[in-house]
């Protein structure tokens, strides 16, 4: 029999699933968070996080101490959950082609465990159309099938999901129903849609953001390429006018959401969102970029390069296709000497922010922490600020 207070998330050791988790355990649903990873299932029944997510440490350790909460590999442990809540992850391949193999397969293997009484509740980005795909897997053991996509900032879940809307879609009025009663428990306010707008409301967020980032990273470089301050020029364009008042800045643009899910967009739209591979063209030369202007102007050779900050995003440890990563691993494919430092993710090459600008001749801002707001670095430094973060001390 189904326990009506019990939820069970798939990928719960995930950036997405573990937060979501906490978060309905505090409301006084039983969790169980099952996940491939021992290492973060470990971490989190010893309550600790597994990575950063603002809030979430102080209540982990209140949950698992009323055991509201728990980790496991045991996929067995969806068998008396009402709530089924699939956070598992869904990439792109190296042509950048939806790669939803591993995210089919897993519904063969859940199905087994489901009886006509569950609520399946896919969360994942996914590709238009796939929850038609996953319903064929499952529908002769469950046809309760909701597709309700996240939209957090990553390292602000717990902060978020109370202020954020819920966009509830299902394959039946049941299966709507009572995925939009439990997000109300969490949510200020819900949305009914159909499965297929939502799962374009997704891509379509995520897209537009990708593009508008890109926008700004083109203004970026052909202010570089003429010697000109676009932080200036950006300032004065919104200075008292509002129609651009909401241009970004400029910046990396990374992650394991932007990219991916502009690509899926591409590829429902038979590869003609020319628009997004445009905006993939300029975010992801970015590093490049930024390489080819300091060698005109210098011999990297003979120089020390610092890359201040790893993580794809600020106030995060997570480096999931980081263009900072990747602008360090050029610069180490090229032969040129480096340091490495991030306030968040720990890695046994990293060192201490005030050591690598006494180190680096050349100090390159990839993230930007909030940390280095409060950095002066001396006017001999070269400095690489793409997000217009610190200042020069004369």
């Amino acid at each position: 029999m189904l326990k009506k207070n019990k939820i069970s998330v798939i990928g719960g050791a995930g950036h997405v699933g573990a937060p979501l988790g906490l978060v309905f355990s505090s409301k006084g649903y039983k969790v169980s968070l099952i996940d491939k990873n021992k290492n973060n299932i470990n971490k989190i029944n010893n309550s600790i996080m597994p990575y950063f997510e603002e809030g979430s440490s102080k209540l982990l350790k209140k949950m698992r101490a009323k055991k509201n909460i728990f980790a496991t590999d045991k996929l067995r442990e969806v068998s008396d959950s009402k709530f089924i809540i699939v956070c598992i992850g869904t990439p792109v391949n190296k042509k950048l082609k939806p790669n939803l193999k591993n995210f089919l397969s897993f519904f063969y293997n859940l199905r087994e465990y489901l009886n006509k009484d569950h609520i399946i509740i896919i969360r994942s980005s996914i590709y238009p159309g796939i929850c038609n795909k996953v319903y064929e897997i499952i529908k002769k053991n469950c046809q309760n099938l909701s597709y309700c996509p996240e939209r957090i900032v990553q390292s602000k879940a717990i902060l978020e999901l109370p202020k954020l809307s819920q966009i509830i879609s299902g394959k039946n009025d049941k299966s709507k129903k009572e995925s939009g009663k439990l997000f109300k428990k969490i949510s200020k306010k819900i949305i009914f849609t159909e499965i297929i707008e939502a799962e374009l409301i997704k891509l379509f967020s995520n897209a537009y953001r990708y593009v508008n980032f890109s926008i700004a990273n083109q203004f970026y470089m052909i202010c570089r390429d003429h010697n000109l301050d676009f932080f200036k020029i950006r300032n004065i364009m919104r200075d008292d006018y509002k129609r651009n008042a909401h241009i970004p800045t400029a910046g990396f643009t990374a992650g394991p959401c932007l990219l991916k899910d502009t690509m899926q967009l591409s590829s429902f739209y038979n590869h003609q969102f020319s628009l997004g591979h445009t905006a993939m063209s300029v975010n992801e030369g970015l590093p490049r970029f930024l390489i080819k202007q300091l060698e005109k102007k210098y011999n990297l050779k003979r120089k020390t390069v610092g890359i201040l900050g790893l993580a794809f995003k600020s106030e995060t440890d997570d480096t999931r296709d980081s263009l900072a990563i990747k602008l360090l691993k050029q610069l180490k494919d090229k032969k040129i000497k480096t340091y490495q430092s991030d306030e968040y993710y720990k890695d046994k090459n990293n060192v201490d922010k005030s050591f690598l600008i006494k180190k680096s001749d050349i100090i390159i801002i990839a993230t930007p922490h909030k940390a280095y707001k409060k950095l002066k670095i001396i006017k001999s430094k070269v400095v690489v600020d793409i997000w217009g973060l610190v200042e020069k001390k004369k």
